[in-house]
Protein backbone atom coordinates (compact mmCIF):
# COMPACT_ATOMS: atom_id res chain seq x y z
CA UNK A 1 0.00 0.00 0.00
CA UNK A 2 1.35 2.97 -0.92
CA UNK A 3 1.14 6.81 0.78
CA UNK A 4 -1.58 9.13 0.71
CA UNK A 5 -1.86 13.27 0.05
CA UNK A 6 -4.13 15.66 2.12
CA UNK A 7 -5.32 18.60 0.81
CA UNK A 8 -6.27 20.93 3.41
CA UNK A 9 -8.98 23.84 1.78
CA UNK A 10 -9.71 26.69 2.86
CA UNK A 11 -13.12 27.53 1.02
CA UNK A 12 -15.11 30.57 1.32
CA UNK A 13 -18.39 30.72 1.46
CA UNK A 14 -17.91 27.67 3.39
CA UNK A 15 -21.08 25.44 3.65
CA UNK A 16 -22.28 25.44 -0.56
CA UNK A 17 -18.72 25.79 -1.29
CA UNK A 18 -17.44 22.43 0.28
CA UNK A 19 -20.22 20.31 -1.00
CA UNK A 20 -19.39 21.30 -4.57
CA UNK A 21 -15.73 21.06 -4.24
CA UNK A 22 -15.85 17.81 -2.56
CA UNK A 23 -18.48 16.62 -5.52
CA UNK A 24 -15.50 16.95 -8.15
CA UNK A 25 -12.84 16.15 -6.60
CA UNK A 26 -14.87 12.63 -5.66
CA UNK A 27 -14.42 12.67 -9.41
CA UNK A 28 -11.00 12.64 -9.61
CA UNK A 29 -10.20 9.60 -7.23
CA UNK A 30 -10.40 11.67 -3.58
CA UNK A 31 -11.60 8.89 -1.09
CA UNK A 32 -12.24 10.42 1.56
CA UNK A 33 -13.03 14.11 3.38
CA UNK A 34 -12.87 15.14 7.47
CA UNK A 35 -14.86 19.07 7.21
CA UNK A 36 -13.56 21.47 9.68
CA UNK A 37 -14.08 25.27 10.53
CA UNK A 38 -12.85 26.92 7.75
CA UNK A 39 -12.78 24.21 5.13
CA UNK A 40 -12.01 20.42 4.85
CA UNK A 41 -8.89 18.19 4.09
CA UNK A 42 -9.44 16.02 1.02
CA UNK A 43 -7.52 12.27 1.06
CA UNK A 44 -6.63 10.61 -2.33
CA UNK A 45 -3.43 7.95 -3.01
CA UNK A 46 -0.03 9.41 -3.72
CA UNK A 47 0.12 7.21 -7.18
CA UNK A 48 -3.38 8.73 -8.38
CA UNK A 49 -2.62 12.08 -7.13
CA UNK A 50 -2.84 14.58 -10.63
CA UNK A 51 -1.55 18.33 -10.08
CA UNK A 52 -3.40 19.17 -13.10
CA UNK A 53 -6.93 17.66 -12.63
CA UNK A 54 -6.58 19.39 -9.04
CA UNK A 55 -5.65 22.85 -10.76
CA UNK A 56 -8.74 22.08 -13.25
CA UNK A 57 -11.19 21.43 -10.70
CA UNK A 58 -9.79 24.41 -8.22
CA UNK A 59 -9.62 27.27 -11.70
CA UNK A 60 -13.59 26.11 -13.00
CA UNK A 61 -15.00 27.33 -9.06
CA UNK A 62 -12.22 29.89 -8.42
CA UNK A 63 -14.82 32.44 -9.69
CA UNK A 64 -17.80 31.53 -7.61
CA UNK A 65 -15.75 30.54 -4.78
CA UNK A 66 -12.64 31.16 -2.74
CA UNK A 67 -10.29 28.34 -2.40
CA UNK A 68 -6.87 28.03 -0.83
CA UNK A 69 -5.11 24.86 -0.22
CA UNK A 70 -2.02 23.62 1.12
CA UNK A 71 -0.58 19.77 0.33
CA UNK A 72 0.92 17.31 2.15
CA UNK A 73 2.39 13.31 2.00
CA UNK A 74 0.61 11.17 5.17
CA UNK A 75 2.80 7.98 5.12
CA UNK A 76 0.19 4.93 6.25
CA UNK A 77 1.76 4.91 9.65
CA UNK A 78 1.18 8.21 10.65
CA UNK A 79 -2.97 7.97 9.52
CA UNK A 80 -4.50 6.88 12.29
CA UNK A 81 -2.75 9.96 14.26
CA UNK A 82 -4.54 12.12 11.32
CA UNK A 83 -7.87 10.58 11.81
CA UNK A 84 -7.98 10.38 15.51
CA UNK A 85 -7.08 14.47 15.64
CA UNK A 86 -10.48 14.60 13.15
CA UNK A 87 -12.55 12.10 14.16
CA UNK A 88 -15.94 12.72 16.32
CA UNK A 89 -18.29 10.53 17.27
CA UNK A 90 -21.50 10.44 15.13
CA UNK A 91 -24.97 10.46 16.24
CA UNK A 92 -27.71 9.60 13.83
CA UNK A 93 -31.84 9.78 14.49
CA UNK A 94 -31.08 9.51 17.93
CA UNK A 95 -30.64 5.41 16.94
CA UNK A 96 -27.12 4.79 16.16
CA UNK A 97 -23.65 5.90 17.16
CA UNK A 98 -20.49 5.73 14.89
CA UNK A 99 -17.17 5.87 16.82
CA UNK A 100 -14.18 5.14 16.68
CA UNK A 101 -11.97 2.36 19.06
CA UNK A 102 -10.85 4.97 21.26
CA UNK A 103 -14.30 6.70 21.80
CA UNK A 104 -16.06 5.71 25.04
CA UNK A 105 -19.76 4.11 24.43
CA UNK A 106 -22.56 5.61 25.16
CA UNK A 107 -25.97 4.23 26.01
CA UNK A 108 -28.97 4.94 24.52
CA UNK A 109 -28.48 3.75 21.16
CA UNK A 110 -30.12 0.98 19.27
CA UNK A 111 -26.61 0.64 17.40
CA UNK A 112 -23.18 0.90 18.49
CA UNK A 113 -20.85 1.08 15.21
CA UNK A 114 -16.75 0.98 15.78
CA UNK A 115 -15.21 2.06 12.73
CA UNK A 116 -11.61 2.28 12.68
CA UNK A 117 -11.41 4.46 9.08
CA UNK A 118 -7.55 4.43 7.70
CA UNK A 119 -8.15 5.29 4.37
CA UNK A 120 -11.07 4.50 3.76
CA UNK A 121 -14.28 6.62 2.91
CA UNK A 122 -17.75 5.83 5.12
CA UNK A 123 -17.42 7.18 8.84
CA UNK A 124 -20.49 8.66 8.89
CA UNK A 125 -19.23 11.91 9.06
CA UNK A 126 -20.69 13.11 5.27
CA UNK A 127 -23.85 13.45 4.21
CA UNK A 128 -24.26 10.53 2.25
CA UNK A 129 -23.10 8.42 4.44
CA UNK A 130 -25.47 9.35 7.35
CA UNK A 131 -28.80 9.65 4.75
CA UNK A 132 -27.88 6.14 3.76
CA UNK A 133 -27.68 5.01 7.38
CA UNK A 134 -31.33 6.87 8.07
CA UNK A 135 -32.89 5.02 5.25
CA UNK A 136 -31.54 1.71 6.11
CA UNK A 137 -32.86 1.95 9.47
CA UNK A 138 -35.99 1.94 7.94
CA UNK A 139 -36.13 -0.79 5.83
CA UNK A 140 -37.36 -4.05 7.10
CA UNK A 141 -34.12 -5.96 6.46
CA UNK A 142 -33.84 -8.71 8.86
CA UNK A 143 -33.18 -12.08 7.48
CA UNK A 144 -32.92 -10.80 4.24
CA UNK A 145 -29.55 -10.62 1.79
CA UNK A 146 -27.98 -7.37 0.91
CA UNK A 147 -25.85 -5.59 -0.96
CA UNK A 148 -23.14 -2.56 0.25
CA UNK A 149 -21.69 -1.74 -2.85
CA UNK A 150 -18.82 0.36 -2.68
CA UNK A 151 -18.40 -0.35 0.97
CA UNK A 152 -15.52 1.96 2.42
CA UNK A 153 -15.55 1.08 6.10
CA UNK A 154 -18.34 -1.18 6.12
CA UNK A 155 -20.37 0.78 7.75
CA UNK A 156 -23.29 0.55 5.82
CA UNK A 157 -22.70 -3.40 6.07
CA UNK A 158 -22.13 -3.50 9.79
CA UNK A 159 -25.28 -1.25 10.39
CA UNK A 160 -27.26 -4.14 8.38
CA UNK A 161 -25.74 -6.71 10.43
CA UNK A 162 -27.02 -5.21 13.68
CA UNK A 163 -30.14 -5.22 12.09
CA UNK A 164 -30.29 -9.13 11.26
CA UNK A 165 -30.10 -8.75 7.84
CA UNK A 166 -27.98 -12.39 6.49
CA UNK A 167 -26.39 -12.78 4.26
CA UNK A 168 -24.49 -9.62 3.36
CA UNK A 169 -21.83 -8.72 0.59
CA UNK A 170 -19.83 -6.10 0.53
CA UNK A 171 -17.65 -5.06 -2.63
CA UNK A 172 -15.54 -2.52 -3.09
CA UNK A 173 -12.66 -1.68 -5.85
CA UNK A 174 -10.01 -0.66 -3.36
CA UNK A 175 -7.64 -3.16 -1.44
CA UNK A 176 -7.46 -0.80 1.37
CA UNK A 177 -11.92 -0.32 2.12
CA UNK A 178 -11.55 -4.37 1.20
CA UNK A 179 -9.21 -4.94 4.06
CA UNK A 180 -11.06 -2.04 6.21
CA UNK A 181 -14.43 -3.33 6.13
CA UNK A 182 -13.34 -6.85 7.37
CA UNK A 183 -11.35 -5.20 9.98
CA UNK A 184 -14.20 -3.05 11.19
CA UNK A 185 -16.88 -6.52 10.78
CA UNK A 186 -14.43 -8.13 13.63
CA UNK A 187 -14.66 -4.78 15.90
CA UNK A 188 -17.91 -5.40 15.63
CA UNK A 189 -19.17 -9.16 15.93
CA UNK A 190 -20.69 -9.04 12.39
CA UNK A 191 -20.92 -12.41 10.72
CA UNK A 192 -22.76 -13.26 7.57
CA UNK A 193 -20.92 -11.27 5.43
CA UNK A 194 -19.04 -11.36 2.48
CA UNK A 195 -16.67 -8.79 0.93
CA UNK A 196 -15.14 -8.71 -2.15
CA UNK A 197 -12.65 -6.53 -4.11
CA UNK A 198 -13.70 -6.00 -7.89
CA UNK A 199 -16.95 -3.58 -9.84
CA UNK A 200 -20.01 -4.87 -10.72
CA UNK A 201 -19.22 -7.78 -12.65
CA UNK A 202 -18.40 -9.96 -9.29
CA UNK A 203 -22.58 -9.68 -8.72
CA UNK A 204 -23.11 -12.14 -11.78
CA UNK A 205 -25.26 -14.25 -10.78
CA UNK A 206 -26.14 -13.30 -7.22
CA UNK A 207 -29.47 -11.66 -5.75
CA UNK A 208 -30.39 -9.31 -3.15
CA UNK A 209 -33.70 -7.97 -1.27
CA UNK A 210 -31.87 -4.75 -0.42
CA UNK A 211 -28.81 -3.24 -2.41
CA UNK A 212 -26.71 0.12 -0.92
CA UNK A 213 -24.79 1.97 -3.42
CA UNK A 214 -22.95 5.10 -1.88
CA UNK A 215 -20.88 5.96 -4.61
CA UNK A 216 -20.30 8.63 -7.29
CA UNK A 217 -22.71 9.76 -9.81
CA UNK A 218 -20.69 8.36 -12.68
CA UNK A 219 -20.56 5.16 -11.95
CA UNK A 220 -24.21 4.97 -10.29
CA UNK A 221 -25.25 5.66 -13.47
CA UNK A 222 -22.94 2.79 -15.54
CA UNK A 223 -23.68 0.36 -12.92
CA UNK A 224 -27.62 0.59 -12.31
CA UNK A 225 -28.81 -1.82 -14.48
CA UNK A 226 -26.52 -4.45 -12.64
CA UNK A 227 -27.70 -3.64 -9.40
CA UNK A 228 -32.16 -3.74 -11.36
CA UNK A 229 -30.92 -7.31 -12.18
CA UNK A 230 -29.65 -8.21 -9.06
CA UNK A 231 -32.40 -7.25 -7.20
CA UNK A 232 -35.33 -9.19 -6.44
CA UNK A 233 -38.78 -8.25 -7.01
CA UNK A 234 -39.49 -5.72 -4.39
CA UNK A 235 -36.43 -5.20 -3.43
CA UNK A 236 -35.05 -2.21 -2.38
CA UNK A 237 -32.26 0.06 -3.87
CA UNK A 238 -31.28 2.92 -2.05
CA UNK A 239 -28.85 5.19 -3.70
CA UNK A 240 -26.49 8.12 -2.11
CA UNK A 241 -23.31 10.00 -3.67
CA UNK A 242 -24.58 13.16 -5.59
CA UNK A 243 -26.27 16.14 -5.50
CA UNK A 244 -29.65 17.13 -5.77
CA UNK A 245 -29.36 18.36 -8.90
CA UNK A 246 -28.31 15.20 -10.39
CA UNK A 247 -31.64 13.30 -9.24
CA UNK A 248 -33.04 14.06 -12.02
CA UNK A 249 -30.71 11.83 -14.17
CA UNK A 250 -30.70 9.05 -11.80
CA UNK A 251 -34.37 9.29 -11.39
CA UNK A 252 -34.51 9.09 -15.08
CA UNK A 253 -31.96 5.67 -15.52
CA UNK A 254 -33.98 4.24 -12.13
CA UNK A 255 -37.64 4.62 -13.89
CA UNK A 256 -36.49 3.53 -16.98
CA UNK A 257 -35.25 -0.01 -15.86
CA UNK A 258 -38.46 -0.40 -14.23
CA UNK A 259 -37.80 0.81 -10.42
CA UNK A 260 -40.69 3.34 -8.85
CA UNK A 261 -38.86 6.41 -6.53
CA UNK A 262 -40.57 5.78 -3.40
CA UNK A 263 -38.75 8.70 -1.73
CA UNK A 264 -36.07 11.17 -1.75
CA UNK A 265 -34.15 12.81 1.45
CA UNK A 266 -31.75 15.77 0.86
CA UNK A 267 -28.96 16.96 3.57
CA UNK A 268 -27.01 19.98 2.64
CA UNK A 269 -27.70 19.82 -1.05
CA UNK A 270 -26.43 16.03 -1.19
CA UNK A 271 -29.20 13.47 -1.89
CA UNK A 272 -30.17 9.58 -1.52
CA UNK A 273 -33.08 8.03 -3.21
CA UNK A 274 -35.22 5.03 -2.36
CA UNK A 275 -36.50 2.57 -5.70
CA UNK A 276 -38.05 -0.23 -5.57
CA UNK A 277 -38.24 -2.52 -7.87
CA UNK A 278 -41.99 -3.59 -9.27
CA UNK A 279 -41.16 -6.26 -12.35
Amino acid sequence: MGNYIELSFIVEPKEQGCEVLIAELAEVGFESFVENETGFCGYIKEEEFEETKLNEVVSSLKNVFKIDYSKKIIVQENWNKVWESNFEPIEIDGKCLVRAPFHPQKKGFLYDVIIEPKMSFGTGHHNTTQLMIEKLMELDVKGKRVLDMGCGTGVLAIVAGMMGAKPIMAVDIDDWSVENTIENLGRNNCENVIVEKGHANVLAGKEFHTILANINKNVLLKDMETYFNCLKKEGNLVMSGFFETDVEEISEKAIWLGLKLEEKKVSNEWAVLWFIKNL
